[in-house]
């Protein structure tokens, strides 16, 4: 139901971004209901059903339907979202590159969830992951409040005439979309004036300004030249998600940025992490700066764009940096995503720290302060030596 004069709530992740997509209110929502994400369609077809959004609900029968359906309702001129995870994300495979390709200014959540086989349905990143690479740009959460803001700035992220880019918010499966926080709600009016009026490159409807979309582009034609300019669109990204994360500071008193740091101004190792695990991480590492341990944290918000260049001067003071993944590319020993970007990021600078990179939490593993602690003796020993006796690692791993 409508929230009204409430601000401070108890919700899980689902419903927080389901009241984020509320308060948006959508013209266009077209979605398929997989675990973990169904209560995200589920609460919010409750709501359109009660009257709460004038959004169009459009029921499919896949999600790879659902996102085709979503790219029409976008190049239409409507502002349009769909949500999903895992096998559905990798349903919609196909479809994600005609958003992106389209410059469409889609917004999805994407509850991580492990990708099959075996049959999983817990969290790791690697559904997102794997679409990493398709024109989106990429928000990570650590809590449902997160998710709820995340949800509202990706609008205007999207939107914004520099970019024209869909946008994934993600959360983590069952640790943020089923567990219960405590959370800050913005005001109706807020994030209405917030994300202002519906702002689509074009539209199929309007006669005064025929367009083709979706045409034939073949060897001779222009396809080389719109993926470049995906990838200028993706650079002057940059620079708006920056500013709409101060502005959106500026209306709740919670500012983004690419990135947050938990003590690495004189850390002497430090790790990176995305999602959930922060929480853990942050703690462990507090728990060791009270025991005069010159540990720091960075919390990576946007993956895609990469801030190859803040990271490196974030860091390029440490020891030793380990960067922690929640998925592995299979690429035989390279390690995660994560740390393949950030590594070649640091290709050009002579001075950098050891880099050591642990896959942790696949399929829904725990990441406990003990594993945390694991890796931080390990780091430490790196500090001592001056060496990384192993570069990829995995923690939590069944012997």
């Amino acid at each position: 139901m409508a929230i009204e004069n409430k601000s401070t709530v108890a919700y899980v992740g689902t419903d927080a971004v389901a009241e984020a997509m509320r308060q948006i209110n959508p013209d266009v929502v077209a979605a398929y209901p997989i675990t973990p994400q169904t209560a995200i369609v589920e609460t919010f077809s409750t709501m359109a059903a009660n009257g709460l959004v004038d959004t169009e609900m459009v029921n499919v029968e896949s999600e790879h339907s659902a996102m085709s359906a979503t790219i029409g309702a976008s190049a239409s001129g409507s502002r349009a979202m769909t949500c999903t995870s895992s096998q559905g994300l990798g349903l919609m495979w196909e479809t994600l590159y005609i958003a992106s390709g389209l410059r469409l200014p889609i917004v999805m959540p994407n509850v991580n969830r492990a990708l099959s086989a075996p049959i999983n349905i817990h969290c790791d990143h690697s559904d997102s992951m794997g679409a990493r690479d398709s024109g989106w740009i990429q928000l990570f959460s650590e809590n449902a409040q997160e998710a709820y803001d995340n949800t509202i700035q990706a609008i205007k992220i999207a939107e914004n005439s520099n970019v024209y880019l869909p946008v994934m918010v993600l959360l983590d499966g069952f640790i943020i979309s089923h567990a219960i926080e405590r959370m800050e709600l913005l005001e109706d009016n807020k994030v209405k004036d917030f994300v202002g009026e519906v702002n689509t490159p074009y539209s199929l409807l309007d006669p005064n300004n025929p367009v083709t979309v979706g045409s034939f582009d073949g060897l001779y034609g222009y396809y080389f030249e719109f993926k470049k300019q995906q990838e200028e669109a993706m650079k002057n990204s940059f620079s708006v998600i920056k500013e709409v994360g101060e502005d959106f500071g500026k209306l709740s008193g919670r500012s983004y940025e690419f990135f947050e740091t938990e003590y690495m101004e004189d850390a002497e190792f430090g790790f990176l992490v995305l999602g959930s695990a922060a929480g853990t991480v942050r703690h462990h590492v507090k728990c060791l700066r009270e025991n005069g341990i010159p540990a720091g944290m960075i919390k990576l918000r946007t993956y895609r764009p990469f801030p190859g260049k803040e990271l490196v001067e974030a860091t390029s003071h440490l020891k030793a940096l380990a960067v922690m993944d929640r998925s592995d590319t299979f690429a035989g020993g390279m390690g995660g995503p994560v740390f393949m970007d950030l590594r070649s990021a640091y290709y050009d600078y002579d001075k950098k720290p050891l880099m050591t990179n642990y896959i942790y939490g696949l399929g829904g593993r725990d990441l406990s302060v003990e594993l945390v602690q694991q890796a931080t003796e390990e780091m430490q020993d790196i500090v001592r030596n001056g060496e990384v006796k192993q570069t990829v690692n995995y923690l939590g791993l069944k012997e």
